[in-house]
């Protein structure tokens, strides 16, 4: 009888203990779980069908609707540009090229920065893998239209499909027009509220439906490493996606990385004032392998893989700073999107701002004087170690070394070799 009790007994404190126990678990966030799913090597994805989850749940489909997310085949000839870069880079100036171009455009500017946020939570540095898999197909859902995979990223979580945190929701025409902007909420801080419009939060499912109507969509980011990791994006039956990659001489990256992000920055300023650099320094060594990724990805490009046929184009800043007319009208022509009036006018006065206007974040430049600033602005140490390290990548895009500080700083010196690409 006592054995009887005794076993009795022992159930019931392993229920409570395993009730306890199911309450923590649900307590976890959804990050935890698409962090372990991700890192799965082979995960179920948005590419085992044209209505499939990105990723396995614990055993359930991951999507906004009964837990499921479905993608529809996109049968309506719609035309989808990928602007990839580097930060420093003038991607978001030339973002505009595509933001500006009017009614039938759909831009999205650093959706991805959700999805790099989230991921980075715990360590700061996310597993390269398990973010390239996301960041691949949370594009594909966003080319689509479809926000439920990207609002499983965006903190905090959207309520009914509405959100006031959507990172620079203001640097997307589309997301601030007529249609999707709202009733402004008492008391809702809006960061990145519409300058045009005065609008309340952002209801994502307008801003979906929205997405659709247009005949083009775009996304700019800084956030995808490698070319290879997006093939299946571009090989997607769905989208008629193009790449351009953009790309600038990595001292000017350096410099302008010095100045803007000043507090991360501190060691290679530290080294300017002291004219030593430790060549085998981790943050010498991460610049190295920043260029090296850019180099593999340009260099994957540049051979015309059957499945980049004609949807790869490569683009240095200093060309279009030099020419924006001409090269806007060459990254049209390559999408295949009309050049409208609206867009011209937008970059010929963007490119002739003023000193005043030309800010560090600012998307208008004087574009002539903007392009060799940093030559006089970075100590000839510093450009010798970005020689050193980023070598093969400034002689595949064409940018020469500077022997010495003279020829650094002397004008009449370019370090700019003229250079076609995308040459069939």
């Amino acid at each position: 009888m006592r054995n009887k009790y005794a076993i009795l007994i022992i159930c019931i404190v392993a229920l409570v203990i395993i009730e306890k126990e199911n309450k923590i678990i649900s307590r976890v966030s959804d990050k935890l779980t698409l962090r372990q799913t991700l890192q799965t090597p082979e995960p179920l994805s948005l590419y085992n069908g044209s209505s499939t989850s990105v990723a396995m749940e614990g055993g359930h489909e991951m999507g906004m609707e009964n837990d499921t997310l479905f993608l529809e085949p996109d049968h309506g000839g719609h035309r989808h540009i990928l602007l990839l870069a580097a930060t420093r880079t003038g991607s978001s100036f030339v973002g505009e090229f595509f933001n500006q171009l009017g009614s039938d455009m759909f831009y999205l500017f650093e959706p991805l920065w959700h999805v790099e946020r989230m991921l980075s939570q715990d360590t700061g540095i996310p597993n390269a893998t398990e973010s390239s898999l996301a960041y691949r197909d949370v594009l594909l859902s966003l080319f689509l239209c479809d926000f439920s995979l990207l609002e499983r990223f965006i903190s905090p979580p959207p309520q009914a499909h509405i959100t006031s945190g959507l990172f620079r929701r203001d640097s997307s025409m589309a997301l601030c027009e007529e249609q999707v902007c709202t009733p402004v909420v008492k008391d809702v801080f809006e960061r990145y509220r519409c300058k045009a419009r005065r609008c309340g939060p952002l209801n994502l499912t307008l801003a979906s439906d929205t997405c659709r109507s247009k005949e083009y969509r775009a996304i700019k980011t800084v956030r995808v490493r490698q070319l290879e990791t997006l093939r299946l994006l571009v090989e997607d039956p769905r989208l008629d996606i193009r790449v351009i990659q953009l790309v600038r001489d990595p001292r000017a990256i350096l410099a302008s990385r010095m100045v803007a992000f000043s507090s991360k920055y501190q060691t290679w300023k530290s080294w300017a004032a002291n004219g030593e650099v430790p060549i085998e320094d981790e943050e010498v060594k991460r610049l190295q392998g920043n260029c090296n990724q850019i180099r593999m990805s340009a260099e994957l490009g540049l051979s015309r893989p059957v499945w980049l046929e004609n949807r790869y184009m490569l683009v240095r800043y200093e060309d279009i700073a030099r020419y924006p007319m001409q090269k806007a009208a060459e990254m049209y022509s390559f999408t295949g999107i009309p050049f409208t009036s609206h867009a011209r006018e937008w970059i010929l006065k963007n490119t002739h701002a003023s000193q005043l206007a030309s800010g560090v974040y600012s998307t208008q430049k004087n574009s002539s004087e903007q392009v060799e600033k940093w030559r006089f602005n970075m100590p000839f140490k510093l450009a010798q170690v970005v020689q050193e390290v980023c070598g093969p990548t400034m002689e595949l895009f064409g940018y020469r070394f500077a022997d010495s500080e003279q020829t650094l700083v002397n004008k009449s010196v370019t370090l700019l070799e003229e250079k076609q690409f995308n040459l069939s």
